[in-house]
């Protein structure tokens, strides 16, 4: 099974292990750049709300954005995705840079910046987290997300240090200039990356569209549902201390720069560890039992963060807290990414980001008003029972668990051969499927035409309606409308070989000759041009 598999699987694949150290570098890069834009913040205001706004600007945009990024994931070619994101965070980056050598920024200033840092970030990561499936197999992907989560915080356990050597050193616009060049590394691997192009069948749907099918696919489906909840109430609690942390460095410690780094340094480091016993952990612990415990041991660690006044008790705590950080968010990841077929994965991981980071984002700001009202030290527990909320979510909400449905297309549908003379765009089309239903059989059927009602309007089906003809009480007819003729082909197209299942029990339970007989038929209607003109059909096929 896919959660078996080795943590180090996927260096077996050249694409990944180039890719991943380049990651390495632009992480590192912008661990940096973090150090050196909250400490800044703090040299130019003393607001406690500022400083935690600082996080706020830069995960809000992933919230507001994510969606749309997701949609040109899967309808472009990724690589050209992730290198426009790449380059245009490395002009931002650059352009911070120079901003404040010259000494212009204000506070407002440095959260613009970061902001469109944040908006690079929103379209990079749901077309770089989607490539997992298609720079390793299935059975290596949940390595695959692990090490990714392992080569951030592995960075975050030097990155903040190295921020904070150079903040104190050399000032905030040299940390900004190294995370400007630290992108240069990751544009270079992308540039050399060549993965296969698939040619569409189809044209792209419109960025709209796709947005909502998205939008559409999730909503429909439980399991994604409830990672996306709980997703959220974990980001809005947990980014407490990544949001107070030079705060809580400079009150509570009584350090600078570099202690401040040194403790986004021991939280990386807690994260490094929860990375390499993630696979153990997951082979002997349920999916909602890792949640848990990983929502538990944070409240923990924020509540001993909040009252201790020693650097090395402050060092400690922030160790479980980054396991626990990484053993949740990589079990979210992962849990969208095999519970979501190739055609809308890149949608789904952008949704889970908008849920995600949007609480990670209002967390930010909420726990730094809390913290400007009451003190850093009450937010933090405050997060903390937030936190045991999350946990006890799970005993109405559970996670679901990993399992081993095939999400590959089923690949069987093929155009049929249409005597009108339809272009992609003609339309609305009508679909009537016939099936003859024994009176024994009925509770059964009606069971498996509810599961077939939710799978056909997640891939796009509208106005679906299942019809007893009355006179012939055997014929059940299901019928459902799809905007345009390429509509239709998309929504056949997005059937999974896990779908084939409900399929193959409704023919089983069909009592007519042969398999059910399908109607595809384009919609005519008849429109008065005035009260005196007699109506008139509408031209067969529509513009």
């Amino acid at each position: 099974m896919a959660e078996r598999a080795s943590i180090l699987a996927p260096f077996r694949h050249g694409n990944f292990r180039t890719l991943w150290l380049a990651t390495l570098v632009s992480n590192l890069g912008g661990l940096v750049q973090a150090v050196g834009a909250g400490w800044m913040m703090t040299t130019l205001t003393t607001s406690h709300n500022m400083v935690a706004l600082v996080q706020a600007s830069n995960t809000l945009p992933i919230m507001v954005f994510s969606i749309a990024a997701g949609a040109l994931a899967d309808n472009f070619d990724r690589r050209s995705v992730m290198l426009v994101a790449q380059c245009g965070m490395a002009l931002v980056s650059l352009l911070l840079a120079a901003t404040a050598w010259m000494g212009l920024l204000n506070p407002w200033l440095l959260l613009a910046f970061t902001f469109l840092i944040g908006c690079g970030t929103a379209l990079f990561n749901p077309s770089w987290q989607a490539s997992m499936g298609d720079i390793v197999p299935r059975e290596d992907l949940p390595g695959a997300v692990t090490l990714n989560a392992m080569g951030f915080n592995m960075m975050r356990s030097v990155g903040p240090a190295v921020g904070g050597l150079i903040v104190a050193f050399a000032g905030a616009a040299a940390a900004f200039a190294v995370n400007a060049a630290s992108y240069l590394a990751l544009i270079a691997a992308l540039w050399q990356w060549k993965p296969k192009r698939v040619q569409p069948r189809l044209p792209r749907e419109t960025l709209g569209s796709a947005m909502w099918a998205g939008v559409r696919y999730v909503s429909l489906s439980p399991n994604l549902l409830a990672v996306l909840f709980r997703g959220f109430l974990f980001g809005f609690a947990a980014i407490v201390i990544m949001a107070l942390l030079p705060s809580i460095s400079e009150e509570f410690v009584g350090g600078g720069a570099l202690v401040y780094g040194t403790l986004l340094g021991s939280f990386g480091l807690g994260a490094i560890l929860g990375a390499f016993v993630n696979g153990r952990v997951r082979q002997r612990f349920s999916n909602e039992t890792i949640v848990r415990l990983a929502c538990t041991g944070f409240a923990l660690s924020c509540v001993g963060l909040a009252f201790s006044r020693d650097p090395i008790l402050s060092h400690l705590v922030l160790l479980p807290a980054g396991a626990c950080w990484v053993l949740s968010l990589s079990l979210f990841n992962v849990s969208i990414q095999l519970s979501t077929p190739r055609w809308v994965v890149g949608r789904a991981l952008s949704l889970y980001q908008t849920a995600t980071f949007g609480g990670m984002a209002g967390g930010s700001w909420i726990w730094g008003m809390t913290a400007d009202a009451l003190g850093p030290q009450w937010a933090l527990v405050g997060a903390g029972g937030v936190l045991l909320i999350c946990a006890l979510v799970g005993l109405s909400l559970a996670l679901p668990q990993f399992n081993d449905r095939d999400l590959n297309p089923l690949d069987t549908f093929n155009e049929p051969m249409l005597k009108l003379d339809l272009k992609p765009q003609s339309g609305p089309i009508m679909v009537m499927i016939d099936y003859v239903i024994a009176q024994e059989d009925i509770p059964r059927f009606l069971k498996l035409m509810s599961e077939r009602r939710r799978i056909r309007i997640r891939d796009g089906a509208r106005q679906w309606a299942l019809l007893r003809d009355l006179e012939k009480p055997d014929l059940w007819i299901e019928s459902y409308h799809v905007p345009t003729w390429v509509d239709y082909v998309r929504h056949n197209l997005r059937r999974t070989k896990a779908d084939a299942e409900n399929v193959q029990m409704l023919r089983a339970l069909h009592r007519g000759e042969g398999l059910p007989q399908v109607h595809r038929m384009i919609e005519r209607q008849t429109v008065p041009l005035d009260d005196t003109t007699p109506l008139r059909d509408s031209p067969e096929v529509a513009p």
